[in-house]
């Protein structure tokens, strides 16, 4: 029988990441708040830190965990509500809200990250063409357990079309089914790329820790043309996928070991951030485990590392512990701590890992081997993982200032909800958008940040929130009493 202590179960559905941001270059474009260039472990613990210029405002409450927010060609905010199970209209300025569908066959497991998920509109959706689709992803219960993990949850993403005169979503349409799915690590960003493919990240599903220690991690695993000719999809945990608005395999997708598949990138833990910035350039923003969150430009067919290297290829603090490979003792027959780990199980260094490997644009909560994961203020509980130096990415969205001139020193900058230290950050990027130039923190709060969505001449930012889950606190320590659960908050820049 597997084991796990009381904590580890608590914990299995809230573990996402940390604290503090690693050093990188900081700018002083303006407007601006704190910038971000301290050693890891240090962090702003204001209980709101409001940048000059803005104004805030609570838009809409009442939200089943709000997880993905998009401003329509209708001037309502469309989200999809992970616990609700829903897709909900918000009117931006009365906050009103209307649904759009109900899916009652999606499943959302309490205090897990399935649920209703990614949402993407067509981009001719209300203009006439035609193609007034929306469409989402959604984790279901099937009664076939999957192969090697027993796993019954599974995950499709359906196209609705649109009617503009009910404003109901009808004539659901499967693109895809049977996906991975589960209650951790689902990622689940759905975006409409510049190229009229779909673009869906999918997570490792938390293999190799917590409840899922004993799941070997298939991060790295490429499908097989035997599972595409079957449509077994159960290489694709950990993959960034690229499909055709039919859900097929686009005919220029990359040949990964001789086989073509939806797998765009692979080597990706957590990647719930996915953006597309200036001349279609692709970024994502992925958790990390105890170290390094990373900011990504996502290259055809790269390998991003994971689980073999999180971050740089530094070998500073992290190791690929791997769990359900343990020997002679088998996985079943251990405790699964993320604080030690026994003589039985392998440790792989990173610079161990030799394959071409793409490095991330920056990391967050990077520190050197010899880290003491232990903060006292996070003991109570054992929620030493509120404490550790990750921040937990949630989203990411690429500011253009178009129309311009948007909020001034902003125009290229990516934005990044996080969960752990309750803040959303701004990263310059440089002229050719492939690094970043600086990153200021933008307001922190007792908030877990979900996503974000831009108004028209933007100078808005609309931010949704988790309803329930830790954070930190203004001292550091973990507390579960959030401001503005599952709600739409907006930041108005008032020139």
């Amino acid at each position: 029988m597997i084991r796990t202590t009381a904590a580890l179960a608590a914990l299995v559905t809230v573990a996402f990441g940390g604290s503090a941001a690693s050093a990188a270059p900081t700018g002083s474009a303006s407007p601006t708040a704190s910038a971000v260039g301290s050693p890891a472990g240090a962090s702003s613990r204001a209980a709101l830190v409001l940048t000059p210029g803005f104004t805030r405002r609570v838009v809409a409450t009442g939200l089943g965990d709000p997880y993905e927010i998009v401003w329509g060609p209708d001037a309502q905010l469309w989200v999809t509500e992970k616990s609700g199970l829903k897709v909900t209209r918000v009117n931006s300025t009365t906050g009103t809200k209307s649904t759009a569908v109900s899916i009652p066959q999606a499943h959302h497991s309490p205090g897990g990250q399935d649920g209703v998920l990614g949402l993407a509109l067509h981009p001719q959706l209300l203009k006439g063409t035609g193609n007034d689709f929306v469409y989402v992803s959604y984790n279901y219960l099937t009664t076939t357990p999957a192969p090697v993990t027993g796993e019954r949850r599974r995950l499709r993403i359906v196209r609705f079309t649109y009617n503009g005169q009910t404003h109901q979503l009808h004539s659901p349409k499967t693109l895809i089914t049977g996906l991975p799915g589960g209650t951790d690590h689902q990622s689940a960003r759905l975006r409409f790329g510049p190229d009229g493919k779909l673009y869906y990240t999918i997570g490792d599903q938390g293999a190799n820790q917590l409840a899922s220690y004993c799941r070997p991690n298939w991060a790295q695993r490429l499908p097989t043309a035997a599972e595409v000719s079957a449509k077994n999809w159960a290489a694709y945990q950990g993959k960034t996928l690229r499909l055709n608005l039919d859900g097929s395999i686009p005919a220029d997708n990359p040949l990964l070991k001789g086989v073509r598949s939806h797998v765009w990138t692979y080597g990706h833990r957590n990647a719930q951030g996915l953006t597309f910035g200036s001349g279609g350039l692709l970024y994502q923003a992925e958790q990390g485990p105890k170290t390094d969150d990373e900011v990504n430009r996502l290259s055809r067919a790269g390998n991003y590392g994971w689980p073999n290297v999180a971050g740089f290829r530094d070998d500073k603090a992290y190791t690929y512990n791997n769990w359900s490979a343990s020997r002679p003792t088998p996985c079943r027959d251990l405790t699964y701590s993320d604080l030690g780990t026994p003589t039985s199980v392998p440790r792989q260094k990173e610079s161990q890992f030799t394959a071409a490997f793409v490095s991330p644009l920056r990391t967050f909560g990077t520190v050197n081997t010899g880290f003491d994961f232990t903060n006292p203020k996070c003991a109570p509980g054992g929620l030493y993982f509120i404490c550790w130096p990750t921040i937990a990415p949630s989203s990411l969205t690429h500011y253009s200032a178009n129309p311009k001139p948007g909020i001034p020193g902003w125009a290229n900058s990516l934005l990044m909800t996080t969960l752990k230290d309750g803040s959303v950050y701004r990263m310059n990027l440089s002229a050719d958008g492939k690094s970043i130039v600086s990153t200021t923190k933008m307001w922190t709060d007792r908030i877990r940040y979900r996503d974000i969505a831009l108004s028209p001449d933007s100078r808005s930012i609309y931010v949704a929130t988790d309803n329930a889950g830790l954070v930190r606190d203004p001292n550091g320590a973990p507390t579960r009493t959030l401001k503005n659960p599952g709600s739409i908050v907006v930041f108005r820049w008032q020139p």
